[in-house]
């Protein structure tokens, strides 16, 4: 009989750990479910909750309007602002390239112009001994000859290529009676002068030529001691 009683006691026992054991399993997957991400089926449902006009069961209707309203609020603003920074960032990357343009642009401007200018003065340069032997030529023309129909019109010619050469910016360097100056003028030699003082050019040696304020040829002079 107690051997009996042993036995049911023994099962009761078991029984009740099967119980809790299941109760145990149970709650897990219960949490287990409510850590889960939500479907989209339920953020659905919330949304479509928060956009009703009517207030849930249990809410006070203005209470829920207004919160409504603000959480609404609350997203138009978190779109501006997002709207806000990415126009932000779009304005900053235009100015960023037009700047980078407008650079490129400056620098080929420059470098055209620093190519044309290099081409000019290298054509010039060809040009410049054509107007020294002209120059020579015509010194050594007699007075008496200079009315010559020849003479004249090498006269014409040499006038007419001094004009062409000023129109597209060559000039003279001034140097009799100017103070030396190494950034024009090219000393060959050193004179003695009653007229003029010492470190002023005497003579004139060579006619030296500027293109647009930049040297082509330094002026051969004489300087007064």
């Amino acid at each position: 009989m107690a051997e009996q009683e042993q036995k049911i006691e023994e099962a009761g026992q078991t029984a009740e750990e099967e119980v809790t054991s299941e109760a145990e399993a149970k709650a897990a997957a219960e949490t287990e479910e409510s850590a889960e991400p939500r479907a989209p089926e339920e953020d659905a449902a919330q949304e479509a909750e928060e956009e009703s006009d009517e207030a849930p069961e249990g809410e006070d209707p203005k209470s829920w309007a207004e919160k409504r309203a603000a959480k609404k609020q609350a997203k138009l603003d978190k779109k501006a602002s997002v709207y806000k920074e990415q126009i932000e960032q779009l304005e900053d990357k235009v100015k960023r390239q037009l700047a980078e343009f407008e650079n490129f642009r400056n620098r080929s401007e420059k470098e055209k112009h620093a190519m044309f200018e290099t081409g000019a003065k290298s054509v010039i340069e060809k040009i410049l001994p054509v107007v020294d032997n002209f120059e020579r030529g015509l010194a050594t023309v007699p007075e008496d000859k200079k009315e010559d129909p020849f003479v004249d019109g090498m006269t014409r010619v040499y006038k007419q290529l001094l004009t062409e050469l000023e129109n597209i910016g060559v000039k003279p360097i001034e140097a009799v009676g100017q103070e030396f100056d190494p950034n024009v003028h090219n000393a060959v030699m050193q004179v003695e002068s009653e007229e003029y003082e010492s470190g002023v050019v005497a003579q004139e040696l060579q006619k030296g030529y500027t293109y647009h304020d930049s040297v082509v040829r330094h002026s051969m002079v004489a300087v007064v001691q």
